[in-house]
This record gives structure tokens, C-alpha cells and sequence, in this order.
């Protein structure tokens, strides 16, 4: 009758180890879980920071060319002479333009930095990731469409320029 008391010890043992070894096996893959949860965070915080880097660079960019342009423009109001007068309205129109364009780019920035800041909240990173692909986009179309107005700001006072000194 001994003899039968050891397999069922062995198997208690047995049974033990594996109970054991799949415990240390669970914890192992939840740690795993956890880790590729931080990576993921941690390449998602550091996409919305390259974003908002880009975004920027951007940013400068539209000032300098604004900048650019409205010092065009004044210069062109500043050799204005009396018998330009009709050319007035164009500079003026050239202005609330610039203006505009100013004031768009402002308010895009304030909309953008919301964006980020909703985005940095969401806990989904599944979601978080849709939406900063979503920014990115909405971003680059923002880009052309300024790029496209101040083109056309700048053509007119490349026009009004050519006019001015067509004048004298």
C-alpha cells in the first residue's frame, strides 16, 4: 500500500509545479501586455510631440511670409504718391487680406492646440492614434489652403507693386 501513496504524492507534486509555472506564465504574458502598452503610449506621446514640432516649423514659416507680406505692402502705401489715389483701394483690400490670413492662422493654432490637448487625454490607443492621423491630415490640407491664399495675397501685391511703378 505504500507503494501507491508515491504516485499520487508525485502527481500532487506534479500538479503543484504546473499550477505553479502556468501562474509565473500568466504573469509573464500580462507583463509583456503592460510593457507593449507603454511602448505603444510612449511612440504615440512622442508622435504627438513631433507634430506639434511640425506644427511649429509651420507656424514660423506662415509669420515670416505674412511678415514678408506686410512689410511689401507697406512699403508699397508708404510710396504712394496723390496721383495713385485709385490704387488706395487695392492696397487697402491687400491689407484686410493679410489681416485675414493673420487671423485665420491664429485661430487655426488655438484649434490645433485643442486638438492635442483632446488627443493627450484619450485613453484609447487605438483611438488616440486615429485620431492624430486625423490631425495630421487636417494639418496638411490647413498648410495648402494658407499656402494658396498667401500666394494670392502676394500676387496682388506683386500687381499693385507693377502698378505703382508703372505711375512714375
Amino acid at each position: 500500500m505504500t507503494t501507491s501513496r508515491y504516485p499520487v504524492g508525485i502527481l500532487l507534486l506534479v500538479f503543484l509545479w504546473l499550477s505553479v509555472t502556468n501562474s509565473v506564465a500568466w504573469c509573464a504574458v500580462d507583463h509583456l501586455e503592460e510593457i507593449r502598452q507603454e511602448q505603444t503610449k510612449a511612440r504615440q506621446q512622442e508622435n504627438i510631440k513631433a507634430l506639434q514640432r511640425q506644427q511649429q516649423l509651420e507656424n514660423l514659416k506662415r509669420d515670416q511670409e505674412l511678415h514678408q507680406s506686410q512689410r511689401q505692402l507697406d512699403q508699397i502705401k508708404q510710396q504712394k504718391t496723390d496721383a495713385a489715389q485709385p490704387h488706395k483701394a487695392q492696397a487697402n483690400q491687400a491689407q484686410q487680406q493679410l489681416d485675414q490670413l493673420k487671423n485665420d492662422q491664429q485661430l487655426e493654432r488655438l484649434q490645433t492646440d485643442q486638438q492635442i490637448n483632446r488627443i493627450q487625454r484619450e485613453s484609447d490607443p487605438v483611438r488616440q492614434q486615429q485620431q492624430l492621423n486625423e490631425l495630421q491630415r487636417q494639418q496638411q490640407l490647413n498648410s495648402l489652403q494658407d499656402q494658396i491664399r498667401r500666394n494670392q495675397t502676394q500676387q496682388d501685391l506683386d500687381r499693385l507693386r507693377h502698378q505703382q511703378q508703372n505711375l512714375r
